[in-house]
């Protein structure tokens, strides 16, 4: 697919890089012809130098005849302008990237009336991410599938767990109706089979519906509470965002803005949050905000840096649960052993999206993709495949298919039921498909098959 994307910052880069070891067509549209010029060295793709809402630069880079348009600069009215500019002249589906809640309240609107198919919106998912991590206190990084009904959530087994020593055969069901489809041990990542045995520091990601895994997790990790409490660093749009989400809950939640105005405003905007206006990256400031008696500790400031030193102060105070926004996820390379608990990756998170929608668009039988997620440096994806009744998959037992190997198919969703399946059962059309493999580029259902 030839595929434009317009703006070469932090998501424009990792979109390009991404989508161009998918094997598409990438051209990048940016006004730094520097940073396209090392882009263009280091990834397979095209580049032209301009700005992407100009009529000229987009016949350049062959816009009217691109398949995909994203627009992705760091400012919304140039990426709403330069969508509509593309869905005008010809590109076939076009994406904009917008962060303002404001103009987010009208995607209705964008979609109807200025033919932009999809908006992103990286903070609005990093808030969604984050709330979903509070489900799981102690949870490393949490996936969901099927609106909800089903989780696969990331947890480290502790030295001195019930686990260690036990292969997946012997652990069963016995710690609730869960699945465990993905081992992580030290630089090794693979689906197992129920002869391996379970490690202290082994990272297990383990699928069920929310309340099987929460009995899964408190045998691993001991009593787990439902949090009471959220620091949050930093008033920016995911802060904002998450606010909304969590007011409704009954958890006390308490900002550190540095920025006067901006905690002025939330503080009108969320009176249900307490609003402080001081140097949240402080330690003396931490301290006298009693950061160690907070459940989470959620940082969200603009800078990568602060955001893993602030987490591994307050994981040295004793908190038990944090959550750090990292963008340039280098960076942890360099802090690989230092204890950091959840992370969030905007960036990563939107161009998972992306990806499931140009395999989607790229499925001549229809969009198969339902769902998809990377896990562990994208060494392991996961994904929700809807079930044709066409499908070659259907009318055979699991046990008759024959796969390709290095795949495990999770689970089955059935309207409101959850099959975890065996080698009996049977793939039906209308059925949602989880399937964990370390192959990528799958498209459709069928791509689990050797003859497909």
């Amino acid at each position: 697919m030839k595929i434009v994307i317009c703006g070469l910052g932090k998501v424009g880069e990792v979109l390009s890089r991404d989508l161009s070891r998918e094997q598409q067509d990438v051209i990048t549209i940016d006004q730094n012809e520097q940073r396209l010029r090392n882009l263009m060295m280091a990834v397979d793709i095209t580049g032209v130098v301009g700005g992407g809402s100009f009529l000229n630069v987009q016949m350049e880079a062959g816009v009217n005849e691109a398949d995909v348009f994203i627009a992705v600069t760091p400012d919304d009215e140039t990426n709403i302008m330069a969508a509509i500019t593309a869905k005008t002249i010809g590109a076939k589906y076009v994406i904009a990237r917008v962060r303002s809640p404001e103009y987010f309240r009208q995607i209705d609107f964008m979609r109807e009336s200025l033919g932009i198919d999809m908006l992103i919106n990286p903070d609005l998912e990093a808030a969604r991410e984050i709330k979903n991590i509070m489900i799981f206190p102690s949870a490393l990084s949490v996936e969901h599938f099927g609106g909800g009904k089903i989780f696969i959530v990331e947890a480290e087994v502790e030295a001195g767990s019930v686990l260690v020593g036990k292969s997946l055969k012997e652990i069963g069901r016995r710690h609730g109706n869960v699945l465990v489809g993905v081992v992580e041990s030290g630089d090794d990542i693979f689906i197992p089979d129920g002869n391996y045995i379970v490690e202290a520091g082994d990272h297990l990601f383990v699928s069920g519906e929310p309340e099987e895994i929460l009995l899964f997790l408190r045998t691993i990790r001991g009593a787990i509470e439902k949090p009471k409490s959220a620091l949050i660093i930093g008033g920016g749009r995911i802060t904002r965002y998450l606010l909304s989400m969590l007011k409704t809950q009954k958890t006390r939640l308490k900002v550190i803005e540095y920025d006067e105005k901006i905690a002025d405003k939330l503080a009108t905007r969320y009176p249900e949050a307490e609003i402080v206006c001081a140097d949240g990256t402080d330690q003396n400031v931490l301290r006298e905000e009693r950061v160690a008696n907070y459940d989470y500790v959620i940082a969200l400031t603009g800078i990568d840096e602060e955001n893993m030193l602030i987490s591994l102060y307050a994981i040295q105070q004793g908190v038990k649960n944090t959550v750090t926004k990292v963008n340039r996820t280098n960076l942890l390379k360099v802090l690989e052993n230092a204890g950091l608990q959840a992370i969030i990756t905007p960036n990563k998170l939107i161009a998972d999206q992306l990806i499931r929608l140009v395999r989607s668009l790229q499925n001549s039988s229809g969009p198969g993709i339902e769902g998809f997620y990377r896990i562990s440096d994208s060494k392991v994806e996961i994904l929700q495949f809807h079930v044709a009744a066409d499908s070659p998959v259907c009318g055979r037992t699991l046990r008759e298919l024959q796969t390709k190997p290095g795949l495990l198919l999770l689970c089955l969703m059935r309207q409101k039921e959850i099959i975890f399946p065996g080698g009996n059962d049977c793939m039906q059309p209308g059925d949602s498909a989880v399937v964990v493999t370390t192959e990528p580029n799958f498209q459709d259902i069928k791509d689990i098959l050797l003859e497909s």
